[in-house]
This record gives structure tokens, C-alpha cells and sequence, in this order.
């Protein structure tokens, strides 16, 4: 599983962050999502998803 961001979307609520700190974080300057890792461990890939549906804004997609 790949994960991609649309930072131009992001809202910065940090719920991926929150979710899963390994994967996502947030810029100090913005507030808006970092994507650290884009290519997701197998042993992630649910809270990931969980953290994809919780985004309020739908900046977060996985391929």
C-alpha cells in the first residue's frame, strides 16, 4: 500500500497523526499533514485505513 496526501486539501485536524504517528505527521509551520513513510509496512495497513477515513477532509488516499 502506497499513501498519497493533497496538501492543497489538508485541513490540518491531524487525525492521521494521531492515528498513526509512524505513517503521518504535521508540519511545524502549517499544521498540515507530512506523509513520513509513503510506502506502508503490512503490519500498518489497517490503522492506516482507519486514519484515511477519519481525515475530515479527504486529503489522504492509499493506492
Amino acid at each position: 500500500m502506497r499513501v498519497t496526501v493533497d496538501t492543497g486539501v489538508c485541513v490540518g485536524a491531524g487525525m492521521c497523526a494521531l492515528t498513526v504517528p509512524a505513517v503521518f505527521d504535521q508540519s511545524e509551520e502549517e499544521g498540515l499533514v507530512v506523509v513520513l513513510r509513503s510506502e506502508v509496512p503490512a503490519g500498518l495497513e489497517q490503522a492506516v485505513r482507519r486514519a484515511l477515513t477519519l481525515c475530515p477532509s479527504g486529503a489522504l488516499a492509499a493506492v
